[in-house]
């Protein structure tokens, strides 16, 4: 039987998509493994929505930092800014704002001085939990943070576990700084969709 491909079809292109999601359900129906609902088993279905409230502590001097800088351009050493300047974390993330405070898990990941005028980092990291009741899960940041302002935002855009399917934002505001050491204690207010 020889085909006709230069003559278009009569079937209207409406008519071909019902039929393709008929077939579809009715193969999808037959299968154990692959149940028609299959949104709430991935997590799709009801959304929930968190807020976590840590202080994250970036310690860059004295025997043991947790912020190391790991790239920097000639041009870094002369920019006010630190422009290019990459910098590894593995900080603690503690419910109070003491490093003795109850750990709740680490913020890994880098920072780096993306801007000439002012004190702007790229935030690329993951907050792994630790402890409670989202052990083992982690969140996904990522965004602008211009540290000389008050309120930083940055985007939450993924995570695993709890989070899996995550978004939301994370404020910081800074608790404290020494001037001497470049130690910072951070204070983040977390608001999750998952």
């Amino acid at each position: 039987m020889a085909m006709n491909l230069s003559k278009p079809s009569s079937m209207s292109p409406l008519f071909l998509l019902l039929l393709t999601i008929f077939f579809t359900m009715t193969t999808a129906q037959k299968q154990d493994n692959l149940p028609l609902n299959f949104l709430p088993e991935f997590g799709l279905g009801k959304e929930n929505v968190s807020h976590l409230h840590f202080f994250f502590h970036d310690i860059v001097g004295g025997p043991k930092p947790t912020a190391i800088r790991v790239a920097e351009a000639d041009f870094t050493k002369t920019s006010p800014t630190g422009f290019g300047a990459i910098v590894m974390i593995d900080d603690p993330l503690t419910e109070g704002p003491m490093l003795s405070s109850k750990l709740l898990g680490r913020a890994q990941g880098f920072y780096a001085s993306s801007a000439l005028e002012e004190l702007g980092f790229l935030m690329t990291l993951n907050y792994v939990f630790v402890e409670g009741e989202y052990k083992g899960s982690t969140l996904s940041i990522l965004g602008r943070n211009p540290v000389m302002n008050e309120v930083r935002e940055m985007a939450v855009v993924g995570g695993s576990g709890a989070f899996r399917f995550a978004r939301g934002y994370a404020l910081a505001k800074t608790h404290s700084f020494n001037d001497t050491t470049g130690d910072a204690v951070v204070e983040y207010n977390v608001e999750i969709i998952d």
